[in-house]
């Protein structure tokens, strides 16, 4: 019954990230304030649903899941790098931030 409801809460949880992540994907105005949502809030949901899929299948199998713990741990580790690419990739490309943007006016070529 408990691990009912911790199942429920983390795809409650989890979904609720990836919806924020993947509106914040197409809303926010610029590539660099674009690449906040998957790798951040969208990020955090993935590993709360494979979280929960954990607490399901080590009740229903009666063992410890170890995929998901793998799966998150690969996700946690790979999205911040790829956004990280791409934001230098932006960079070097000199793709043009929004007006306003900050943090950006003190970037300087490589």
């Amino acid at each position: 019954m408990i691990s009912e409801w911790v199942v429920s809460i983390l795809l409650l949880f989890g979904g609720a990230f990836i919806l924020i992540g993947s509106i914040g994907l197409i809303k926010l105005p610029d590539f660099f304030m674009r690449l906040h949502g998957p790798t951040k809030a969208t990020t955090l949901g993935m590993a709360s649903v494979l979280i929960a899929s954990m607490v399901f299948f080590t009740n229903a199998e009666n063992g410890l899941s170890v995929k998901e713990i793998l799966i998150t741990i690969f996700l946690l580790i790979t999205a911040p790098i790829s956004g990280y690419m791409l934001i230098k990739s932006a960079i070097h490309h000199k793709l043009k931030a929004k007006e306003g943007t900050k943090g950006l006016n003190n970037i300087k070529d490589d």
